[in-house]
């Protein structure tokens, strides 16, 4: 998901995204939603959370952040 897309869905929800990064910002969502704020902590690959809207980024994002 885009980061423009993170905004309006933080937006949506009544987050004032600020200057989040899009990591923080899901982070932030992922709380404000009762969720574990987790997004990109994967770093195993391994994940339980089969429903989570941020999935397909989250196993990128945590690549990436391991890589570095």
């Amino acid at each position: 998901m885009q980061v423009q897309a993170v905004r309006e869905l933080a937006r949506d929800r009544g987050i004032k995204p600020g200057k989040l990064n899009k990591l923080n910002l899901i982070r932030v969502i992922q709380v404000s939603e009762g969720n574990f704020d987790c997004f990109a902590t994967a770093k195993s690959g391994y994940c339980d959370q089969q429903d989570c809207l941020w999935r397909d980024d989250c196993f990128s994002a945590a690549r990436k952040l391991s890589s570095n």
